[in-house]
């Protein structure tokens, strides 16, 4: 079997120039020089006895040969990392690593994480932050929980947790909350309004669904992720506007007002795993989820 296969370190070396599309940046990703890498793709190429690159210009572009080589190789070497990664989480009982934005993970994720912890021990959970948009795929993490909307890529194993329901928010210290709270919707018109650039599409879906028009809003300070926008509603900067589960347990306790409810948006909140990674741990974290908002929405 061996022998019908060219040499292995070719196959890498070809692999990674191929994806990242550059012998250079294979070399620097290999640890290897650019000559080493270079006499790898023609190794190969003798042993396959056709051309896997051909120039385009003053650089390279894939043959129809390559291309092929290209997919079935990311394939390959794809399931050789996972299936080292599964091997050493069952000899090692590695944690289970969850990626998570770093407000969902500030506002709701922390509040509970002592109780998963004692409802599910075995987990051994281990959370990373990220505030940029999450891959599911990126190699170290288990499973990774946002909110986005479907459809659901194929090579993903998507557990629905609960629909996002978006709306209004403001602190009881606002200087305008008693005049606010007893208003109709279309009074948020007239109050400039605190917004996230993550999420540029919030206030307008939501002014939509109130049968009032997107182009009337008064956009004012802009902040650059959720958990910033919130601190400022707290601290009574303006009116903000935020998915329920961020924001359930200030309701609860009075920091923040809802007087305008929540509306249901296209995304869910979902767990995330690469279906080649599956793991029976995240359908027990799923199954915890679930029931963790499983509450009934705070109007």
């Amino acid at each position: 079997m061996a022998r019908d296969l060219p040499p292995l370190n070719a196959l890498r070396a070809f692999e990674a120039a191929a994806r990242l599309g550059s012998v250079s940046e294979a070399a620097r990703e290999l640890h290897v020089t650019h000559g080493a890498i270079s006499r790898q793709l023609k190794q190969l190429e003798e042993a396959l006895g056709l051309a896997l690159f051909a120039k385009e210009g003053r650089g390279v572009k894939l043959t129809d040969a390559g291309v092929r080589l290209r997919d079935a190789a990311s394939e390959a070497f794809e399931r050789l990392r996972s299936t080292c990664i599964e091997l050493q989480r069952q000899t090692s009982e590695a944690p289970f690593v969850l990626g998570c934005p770093g407000s969902l993970l500030a506002r709701w994720f922390i509040p509970r994480l002592d109780r998963l912890n004692r409802d599910l021990p075995e987990l051994r959970l281990q959370l990373s932050a990220s505030e940029g948009e999450l891959d599911p795929r990126k190699p170290g993490l288990d499973a990774t929980l946002w909110y986005a909307e479907p459809p659901w890529p194929a090579d993903m194993q998507v557990f629905e947790l609960a629909a996002e329901r978006i709306g209004p928010v403001l602190s009881p210290y606002h200087p305008r909350c008693a005049e606010l709270r007893g208003a109709a919707p279309a009074a948020l018109l007239e109050e400039t309004l605190l917004h996230t650039a993550s999420r540029p599409q919030a206030w307008p879906n939501w002014t939509r669904q109130q049968g009032l028009d997107p182009a009337r809003l008064r956009l004012g300070q802009s902040f650059e992720h959720l958990y910033f926008l919130l601190e400022a509603a707290l601290a009574g900067l303006g009116v903000a506007i935020a998915p329920q589960q961020l924001v359930a347990d200030d309701l609860k306790s009075g920091r923040l007002l809802a007087p305008w409810g929540f509306v249901e948006t296209d995304a869910r909140l979902a767990l995330w795993v690469p279906a080649r990674r599956l793991d029976r741990r995240a359908e027990r974290l799923a199954d915890w989820l679930r029931a963790e908002l499983g509450d009934k929405p705070i109007e």
